[in-house]
């Protein structure tokens, strides 16, 4: 063992042994078990911060009734309704376009389409999504009133529509994206297209805020995690899935926080063991820079928003997956890098975008930020007050399209625990 006055240096070969201290340096083998890697990382955890509390169900009270009252009085939402013409799949196969891909206006056809990178195709097909945003809006605040309340009405127009969403034959949305963000002319979907159903990440919440009732029948719940159970299996083994995981950039951690909540909901340990892994192992090492910030992010022509979307995910993988022995907030690598340091990195330009150093973003700057759940989670988890009182004075609710694209949580008292 080697001892210096602020770490520890201790060498763990395959112990099974999982340790947390205060300002201790930890090196683990890799993949210890499974193929006899022989890389070591290290990583260092930081004693936890003392917790803030803030009653959310309060705050939130007004808003969420009204959302969740509105929902009362919907129709039941399916994909079915709007058939995709281009789409290589069936009714109730999921199918959309990539955002940022146009017609080639030097072709009759229009085909194949070319890319404008960061500008948002408004012709392209986007029914398929906004029906599955639409419903992540709805059982959200279904969820989050009944949490409040404890009012079976909300239980029940819940599982009406999670049930002809996800499991009635004629209307249920298969559990794939094959064909997810497709290009015309070049492709019929893409790994890329799997972050469009990072609104359902939410569901499970609802469905798990829900399901203590007595009006939430227990074959609906056992197919709906089935539903997800499969869902999940094909993100993790298909083609397209594995090409989304292991992109380098926000799309990776955007597979993986949906990854989290779909097997938090059915329990499958092993895969929120992995997404824990990848957090520390790739999210933090491979894609966070000394600073806090996220190149990949800020070298695309919307950097602001990319940095936005990227910190309230990473932070919310926190949020689900940490525990008492393993506490993702705490955890940093020897050069500082973890979760605290992105949050400190971009605050100050949430407090006052006019301090940003780049260029405005091409599309929807005026529109950022809103309430961004990285400031109310990191809050309360590393004992910022400054990140909640920003939290509270920014808008709750946006109505720009873009931003509404890249906001995957509408009801933050579903993930407080």
């Amino acid at each position: 063992m080697k001892y210096s006055r602020t770490h520890v240096t201790i060498r763990l070969i395959c112990t099974g042994v999982s340790i947390l201290t205060f300002n201790i340096t930890l090196l683990t083998v890799a993949a210890c078990g499974k193929d006899n890697a022989t890389s070591v990382a290290a990583v260092t955890a930081q004693p936890p911060a003392p917790k803030l509390t803030l009653d959310v169900a309060a705050i939130d009270r007004e808003r969420i009734l009204k959302a969740a009252n509105a929902a009362l009085v919907i129709e039941p939402i399916t994909i079915t309704k709007y058939r995709a013409q281009l789409s290589e799949g069936g009714l109730n196969d999921f199918y959309s376009n990539g955002d940022y891909w146009w017609p080639d206006p030097t072709k009759p056809d229009g085909l194949p389409y070319i890319q404008r990178d960061g500008e948002s195709n408004p012709n392209n097909f986007s029914q398929h999504r906004l029906a599955l945003r639409d419903l992540r809006d709805a059982v959200a605040a279904l969820g989050a009133a009944y949490k409040i309340t404890g009012d079976d009405r909300y239980v029940i127009k819940g599982v009406e529509l999670l049930r002809v969403f996800f499991l009635d034959t004629k209307t249920r949305m298969n559990p794939h994206l094959k064909y997810a963000q497709a290009i015309p002319g070049r492709t019929p979907g893409r790994g890329t297209g799997i972050i469009d159903t990072l609104h359902l990440a939410e569901v499970p919440l609802a469905i798990e805020a829900m399901q203590k009732s007595s009006a939430f029948p227990p074959d609906v719940l056992a197919d709906l995690k089935q539903w997800f159970r499969d869902y999940v299996e094909w993100m993790t083994t298909s083609k397209n899935g594995q090409e989304e995981a292991n992109a380098g950039n926000n799309h990776a951690v955007a597979f993986f926080l949906q990854v989290a909540t779909f097997a938090g909901l059915v329990g499958d340990e092993a895969k929120l063991a992995e997404c824990r892994r990848r957090f520390k192992e790739i999210f933090i090492s491979n894609q966070m820079a000394p600073d806090g910030s996220f190149p990949r992010e800020l070298a695309r022509t919307k950097p602001y928003g990319y940095s936005i979307f990227q910190l309230d995910n990473m932070v919310t993988l926190c949020q689900v997956l940490s525990t008492t022995k393993e506490n993702l907030w705490t955890f940093e690598l020897p050069d500082g890098r973890g979760i605290r340091k992105a949050v400190e990195f971009l605050y100050p330009y949430l407090a006052d975008k006019s301090k940003w150093p780049r260029k405005p973003d091409i599309q929807a700057w005026e529109a950022w930020p809103t309430r961004q759940p990285s400031l109310l989670f990191a809050g309360l988890a590393l004992g910022e007050q400054q990140y909640i009182d920003l939290w509270k004075k920014l808008l709750p609710d946006p109505t720009n399209d873009e931003v509404r694209r890249n906001v995957a949580i509408t009801q933050p008292l579903l993930w407080i625990r």
